[in-house]
């Protein structure tokens, strides 16, 4: 494969690709991932210090804020080191609680560590709300912050493409899931009408807990951009949008092969769904005690045409990472992205142009 210069950050891909995986998460992130090896651990430390999605979104969905003070970082930078040393409890945790989810694998990590690590102290968590049988939601967390403040938290972790024009301003409208079953602008609606009202309700009353909880949403994820000469300019953000937030690409299969040989990647794999989270590394011996879950549903880095081939179900997306050999004989993930049908494009744009039908 040929090596290319490092993909272009500007979200819409130029000639040299899209933004790598590394520089798709903030410095902190970067910082807080690269000496852990452990998958569970890595995943845990990429939801604590990854960028934000969207910015605060006042009145009615503000940001969670994970840290109390200015060293909250640092300390939770060293216990996820220790951690990562000695992460059988957390394996433990996520062996009892198994989901094919990837919703639920993340408030599965974070539970877990508000109930243990350096943060707010967990106080309940998947609280559900219920009248006449039916229920009606489930505030996400409840926690207490260091100073005592009663919070209730919201987390949502989303990978949405974008499919507008690159010569405009873009739309939370927008950005859909690979499935055609989501979009971002009915998402922040729903966290903001429903989700982050729960505590309001007197159903949530009934339940004794107290009050008021003030709500804050913790909005994770990443936002794909179409590569290649289809999308040459970049793309505006939406203003709801965070300006750091993660960023990926995606490309249509009669795409592919030319966008794959301009990347510099000593193989791709295609990502199962639970290892959606941090980027991955795979280490020589996979099979080694304390090594990484996922990668039992990960096959070797292969060439572009392989990887192709393999995809179990061409005509959905698929979410495929680009590796490269590291120093010890295994691979670190420099990139990811989609691969979509090749009337995908079509169909996702007339998606993001219906209307709303909540």
């Amino acid at each position: 494969m040929n090596a290319a210069r490092p993909a272009d950050a500007s979200g819409a891909a130029g000639e040299g690709g899209p933004l790598d995986a590394a520089r798709a998460v903030e410095p902190a992130s970067r910082d807080a991932l690269d000496t852990l090896t452990d998958w569970a651990v890595r995943d845990l430390a990429w939801l604590l210090f990854s960028a934000d999605l969207l910015r605060a979104q006042p009145p009615l969905a503000p940001l969670a804020q994970l840290w109390a003070d200015a060293g909250g970082p640092d300390a939770a930078r060293d216990w996820l080191v220790r951690l990562d040393r000695d992460p059988a409890r957390l394996h433990e945790a996520l062996a009892a609680a198994p989901t094919t989810r990837l919703g639920r694998y993340a408030e599965n990590l974070l539970g877990w560590f508000l109930a243990n690590g350096p943060a707010a102290r967990l106080v309940a968590q998947n609280v559900a709300l219920r009248h006449a049988g039916r229920t009606l939601g489930e505030c996400d967390f409840l926690v207490q912050s260091r100073s005592g403040e009663r919070l209730h938290w919201e987390l949502a972790v989303k990978f949405y493409l974008h499919v507008g024009a690159g010569d405009a301003g873009a739309s939370l409208a927008d950005y859909v899931g690979p499935n055609l079953r989501d979009r971002f602008d009915l998402k922040l609606a729903h966290l903001r009408e429903h989700q982050l009202r729960l505590t309001e309700r007197e159903e949530f009353a009934s339940l004794g807990l107290g009050g008021p909880w003030p709500a804050q949403m913790l909005v994770k994820g990443r936002l794909f951009y179409r590569a290649g000469e289809v999308m040459p300019s970049p793309v505006q953000d939406a203003p709801e949008l965070a300006a750091d937030h993660g960023r990926g690409w995606w490309v249509t299969r009669s795409e592919w092969p030319a966008f794959a040989q301009r990347q510099a990647a000593s193989g791709w794999c295609a990502l199962p769904r639970l290892a959606w989270l941090a980027p991955r590394t795979l280490p020589r011996d996979a099979a080694q005690p304390g090594g990484d879950a996922i990668l039992t549903a990960l096959a070797a880095p292969a060439d572009p045409e392989t990887l192709l081939a393999a995809l179990t179900r061409p005509h959905d997306p698929a979410l495929v990472a680009a590796f490269m050999a590291d120093s010890a004989g295994g691979y670190r993930e420099c990139s990811r992205g989609f691969i979509v049908p090749d009337d995908w494009p079509e169909l996702a744009a007339e998606y993001a142009r219906q209307q709303d039908r909540r």
